[in-house]
């Protein structure tokens, strides 16, 4: 048994579709200690589970005497079904359909367990202990640009779910309906037009199309090209990387436009692998946001009604806490729990 005034202690799990992050977490220390595996996805979903379990008794073992355990927070993959922890048809997750991994990680551990998708518990992770602290804000939109376009909703200091756990998809917004397709079966949606996937299929489109000759080139001495390929090239001034991306800069700043008529919100987080090229992006998506948004015409920095905003004017802003967002708001998430309770009792 924990001693009074004990030291919180949580456990986190970064559920990815190629590996899983799992750590012990304090609020004065933050992270004790993390252990990272492979995701098992060919063994099946209760390999995963097991791992996932395994590894958060081995960190109980390590960390838990004499602090008082709070809970584990999962991290997930969608689309997530809560507060039943179901998921539906995963798109990188083959033959999760209909698993309840909030029920098989319950049956292991018998201890209180949080399921959140993984985009809302990065944007949980920059409210807490990112952007959302530093701008002193009590909400914010985040998206999360990597393999597809993820997204979180802080409404009010609380995570916003909607009717089923689905809420704030924004990444299937549909930017271009003529756009290229989505792996949701949409055409043109800011996921399509925007993630590192969509980055590097412009880049070769452009390159199918001559319109990319120094691509072309990097993509025959190296064999394939990555974001980061792309990347590198536009800061050294190619003009077929740096169309790509203002195209990605041009897609996100109409999405951000919607979201900021929408929502109103003081602050909105661009966070993933795509934002290290933030200088390359911000140009582009800030051109789309002031011809699109009237609101942000308005409450931008400076502008007429920007008082009303409480970090000054409506924001839109990098990430601060980059590939770690994801793990650290699944600690967060039995803390952050346990502090709503305790606010409403």
């Amino acid at each position: 048994m924990a001693p009074e005034n004990a030291q919180l202690l949580s456990v986190g799990i970064d559920f990815g579709g190629t590996n899983l992050r799992i750590a012990a977490y304090t609020p004065e220390t933050e992270i004790l200690s993390s252990i990272a595996t492979p995701t098992r996805l060919k063994a099946g979903p209760m390999a995963v589970v097991d791992d996932m379990c395994n590894a958060v008794k081995q960190l109980l073992e390590m960390h838990g005497e004499g602090r008082e355990f709070v809970g584990v927070g999962v991290g997930s993959p969608g689309p997530l079904e809560l507060p039943a922890g179901r998921l539906h048809a995963p798109p990188n997750l083959p033959g999760w359909d209909g698993f309840n991994l909030l029920e098989e990680v319950t049956k292991q551990l018998h201890v209180p367990i949080l399921i959140e998708g993984d985009a809302n518990v990065a944007a949980l992770a920059e409210f807490v202990l990112g952007t959302g602290r530093s701008k002193g804000v009590d909400s914010l939109c985040m998206l999360t640009l990597g393999t597809g376009v993820g997204s979180g909703l802080i409404l009010d200091g609380k995570l916003w779910h909607g009717a089923t756990g689905m809420g704030g998809e924004a990444g299937h917004i549909t930017i271009d309906p003529d756009g290229p397709l989505c792996g949701c079966g949409n055409h043109g949606c800011l996921e399509a037009l925007a993630s590192a996937t969509a980055l590097t299929n412009y880049a070769e489109k452009l390159i199918a199309d001559g319109k990319a000759d120094g691509l072309q080139r990097l993509e025959s001495e190296q064999g394939s090209l990555s974001a980061f390929d792309i990347a590198q090239a536009a800061q050294q001034g190619d003009e077929g990387a740096l169309a790509v991306y203002a195209k990605t800069g041009r897609a996100l700043g109409i999405g951000i436009a919607n979201l900021i008529n929408i929502l109103n919100l003081p602050l909105y987080v661009i966070g993933g692998g795509v934002v290290n090229s933030w200088d390359l992006l911000a140009p582009h998506i800030f051109a789309e946001i002031e011809s699109r948004s009237y609101v942000y015409a308005l409450t931008a920095p400076g502008r007429a009604a920007a008082s009303g905003v409480s970090c000054g004017g409506t924001l839109v802003l990098p990430a601060e806490l980059g590939s770690d967002a994801g793990l650290l708001g699944a600690c967060i998430l039995p803390l952050h729990g346990l502090k709503s309770r305790r606010a409403s009792a």
